[in-house]
């Protein structure tokens, strides 16, 4: 008699960890993976710029490891108060970390004029030193604010690392709450219409053939004209298409399960099909169902970025891995960091998943047979 596979969850975990550790390819792709879900969660906390923050006096910055600003981006930005003042420089002295200056002018100088200091990213408050000539001829001193852009601004001035990072939470939880959701109702559909067969079966494969035959973008298109652009859609557009193989799977692994001994024997001793299904069929059909989870997820994280570079996905302040990429490739002839650096991590990212897939998903082979 053909015995169902029976797992032993310590010795099955031990094992996992064993050949994960043995491979060193799996294990660089644990490594990453683990390394990124981390830098994605604690990294924008850490940051000491928020994503949603606009930097005026920095738009475009490319990457560098050196300190902003520098004596150029200082003197453009005096300039361009003195302009708001409507006053002259008469002299500057910059020693890189506060700026002395003279400001003239045919009339007195109103000293709330000073606020336009306030308004810069560049400088902070600024004090009157001395006043002379009855308030035409002013001394001040700004303290400078000194800020590191590691991988540059982008078109609004934003912190392009930070924008990654918070793009990767965003990513990361669509591919893998998407691919849960796909799983679960890929596994439950599969199993029930596999295990019920004839007309139920059949009813159920139809419904799958017409999904099938939906259009993904048409799909993702009227959702936007019904429910309007926002982080839910999704879940929903994405959910709505992926389970569709995995129900496929399940099911002809159902088919063949079905008729195995210990199946007929349980049916026979008057066990439920619920319980059927949950502890002889779907732990024995745990190998083709890993192997599809792990080219799921990368796949839906791909999708997301492909709705997003279409305009279709997250919107503003949120980002996703897709949008950033979409606002680079706009931009790749004068700015060709704004697409390197988000698209980088995408690929090592999609790359690292689909190496540790293939360890898990043999894994799960090798127990099976």
């Amino acid at each position: 008699m053909n015995r169902p596979l029976t797992i032993d969850k310590a010795k099955t975990d031990r094992s996992l960890f064993a050949r994960i550790a043995a491979n060193p390819a799996t294990l660089a792709s644990a490594l990453i993976l683990g390394l990124m879900a981390l830098a994605c969660l604690i990294g924008p906390i850490l940051s000491p710029h928020p994503y949603d923050r606009v930097y005026r006096d920095y738009v475009l910055i490319g990457p560098s490891l050196t300190a902003h600003p520098d004596t150029t981006e200082v003197d453009a930005a005096m300039s361009d108060i003195a302009r708001r003042m409507r006053v002259e420089i008469a002299a500057t002295q910059n020693d890189g970390t506060k700026l002395r200056a003279t400001l003239t002018s045919d009339r007195p100088i109103d000293a709330r004029a000073l606020r336009y200091f306030d308004r810069s990213d560049i400088f902070a408050p600024a004090h009157i030193v001395s006043s002379e000539d009855e308030g035409r001829r002013l001394s001040l001193e700004a303290p400078l604010r000194r800020e590191v852009f590691l991988f540059g601004t982008d078109a609004n001035g934003r912190d392009l690392l930070t924008r990654i990072l918070i793009a990767g939470r965003v990513s990361l939880a669509v591919g893998l709450l998407a691919s849960f959701v796909a799983l679960v109702i890929g596994v439950t559909f599969g199993a029930v219409a596999g295990y019920a067969g004839g007309r139920v079966d059949a009813v159920m494969m139809r419904i799958v053939e017409i999904v099938y035959a939906l259009p993904f973008i048409f799909l993702v298109i009227v959702l936007t004209m019904i429910f309007g652009r926002n982080f839910i859609l999704i879940f929903v557009a994405i959910g709505a298409v992926e389970w569709l193989d995995m129900a496929r799977i399940v099911r002809g692994q159902t088919l063949t399960l079905k008729r195995r001994d210990y199946v007929l024997a349980a049916e026979a001793l008057g066990a439920p099909a619920r319980a059927i299904l949950w502890r002889h069929i779907i732990p024995n059909a745990l190998g083709p169902i890993a192997a599809s989870l792990t080219l799921l997820v990368p796949r839906v994280i791909l999708l997301e970025s492909f709705v997003s570079f279409l305009g279709l996905g997250v919107q503003e302040p949120l980002t996703s891995w897709g949008v950033l990429i979409s606002d680079g490739a706009r931009t790749i002839q004068s700015a060709a960091y704004l697409l390197i650096f988000p698209a980088l991590f995408l690929a090592v990212t999609l790359g690292a998943l689909q190496i540790l897939g293939d360890g898990w998903r043999g894994f799960f082979e090798t127990r099976n047979d």
